[in-house]
């Protein structure tokens, strides 16, 4: 049976999806992530945002010159994201498999979206992110971590407990240039972030 995203989770940022939408926007802009953004993405480049939410990251790209397309598992966001961002492209694509996507882009962003996959999916769920980034593509991955057994918040969603060495097992494919254990300015929540780039073909 293929490996699918936790139908709980969907379902909270579908039925929920304006009021998730509200907090991200309330939140201070995630500073630190787009510098590292800034200094690490291949500059102008074709880029797929997984897991693009209310498009608010997606939007950052656009007006710094990527060629930006966004892509949630949830209708919902998808609806805000188009709704405030009309200019940009968005579409829908599902983690692990991203079955819908058989392009291939030079930059591949995905921020805290691999800790909602149940913990045996996530290494299909990288191996697919690698999948659609071209040789000598950009890999920006993060996650939220959660420390012991794995969590599930009052609305369903889930919070996935793995180690890093899960992530970093799975990029074998790529070269990692940088990895960070911090507190994200931005939510307040400790997070995981991993930039890595995909080793040229032969």
């Amino acid at each position: 049976m293929p490996l699918r995203p936790d139908p709980a989770t969907l379902d909270a940022y579908t039925r929920d999806a304006a009021r998730y939408s509200r907090e991200w926007l309330d939140q201070p802009p995630p500073d630190d992530m787009y510098a590292l953004w800034e200094t690490h993405l291949l500059p102008a480049g074709k880029t797929a945002d997984i897991g693009c939410g209310n498009g608010r990251d997606t939007a950052w790209l656009a007006d710094h010159g990527y060629r930006v397309t966004g892509f949630d598992a949830s209708q919902g966001l998808l609806d805000q994201a188009r709704r405030l961002y009309p200019r940009i492209a968005f579409r829908q694509a599902t983690l692990p498999s991203l079955a819908e996507i058989d392009e291939q882009f030079d930059n591949v962003v995905c921020e805290t979206v691999l800790m909602h996959l149940p913990s045996d999916a996530i290494t299909d769920a990288i191996d697919n992110l690698v999948r659609i980034l071209r040789p000598s593509g950009m890999l920006y991955l993060s996650w939220r971590v959660t420390q012991g057994a794995n969590a599930r918040q009052a609305d369903g969603r889930l919070y996935s407990a793995f180690e890093p060495s899960l992530v970093t097992d799975a990029l074998a494919d790529c070269l990692i240039l940088f990895v960070d254990d911090t507190t994200s300015a931005s939510s307040g929540k400790r997070v995981c972030r991993i930039i890595a780039a995909k080793r040229s073909e032969g």
